[in-house]
């Protein structure tokens, strides 16, 4: 079966500064076809963390593009954000009456095909596999490969694929990732977000061997 070419998802760092951050995320913004931007923010008290949203929300949502937050369903619809990313079958399926119908709810941080089924047959609008968990450990590139393959297979509910570094992003495409989710190297290229998102973009414009 012929797949459209999956999109891109940006995961930001854990951000305290938005303000000197949404800067060079305008930039990034413009260089691809993004889906969604997930927002990840720094503990601090609920005010702030609002006020932080916002300033990332103004960059993101006037685009066109979704902007969800890293867990904190508390103030989703305060900052007015799309929805929100949850770790864990357990805060997902906690977080579900808050988010739905209105907002999307994906999931990620699952530990076995059993919680992907789960997190799926329960409503989640797409599930996540590979991203590195708080420690910044991630699973092995085959077992992640393998998990993406699986799904993409089996389930209609769409599929992302965390890249860890420039040359997976092709080959989670390959794979029949849906969308594919960029982090923190991205951040720090050597060249700026905008040129590790263009190079991005252009890997998943190749043609299939």
């Amino acid at each position: 079966m012929n797949r459209p070419p999956p999109r891109l998802y940006l995961v930001t760092p854990a951000l305290d500064d938005t303000a000197s951050f949404a800067r060079d995320l305008d930039a990034v913004l413009t260089t691809a076809d993004i889906a969604a931007v997930l927002l990840r923010l720094a503990d601090a008290d609920e005010r702030s963390l609002v006020n932080r949203a916002k300033t990332i929300a103004s960059a993101v949502q006037h685009r066109d593009i979704a902007l969800l937050l890293d867990g904190r369903v508390e103030i989703v619809g305060r900052v007015g954000a799309d929805g929100a990313h949850l770790t864990g079958i357990e805060a997902f399926t906690a977080a579900l009456p808050s988010l739905k119908p209105d907002r999307i709810a994906g999931a990620g941080g699952l530990r076995s095909r059993h919680d992907a089924m789960l997190a799926g047959e329960s409503g989640a609008d797409y599930v996540l596999f590979g991203e590195p968990d708080r420690r910044g450990n991630r699973p092995q590139w085959g077992a992640v490969e393998d998990r993406v393959k699986w799904w993409a297979d089996l389930v209609e509910v769409p599929c992302i694929g965390y890249a860890g570094e420039a040359g997976e992003v092709r080959l989670l495409a390959r794979a029949g990732a849906d969308f594919v989710a960029l982090g923190d190297w991205i951040w720090t290229h050597p060249q700026g977000g905008a040129a590790a998102v263009t190079m991005a973009a252009s890997a998943l414009a190749e043609p299939a061997p």
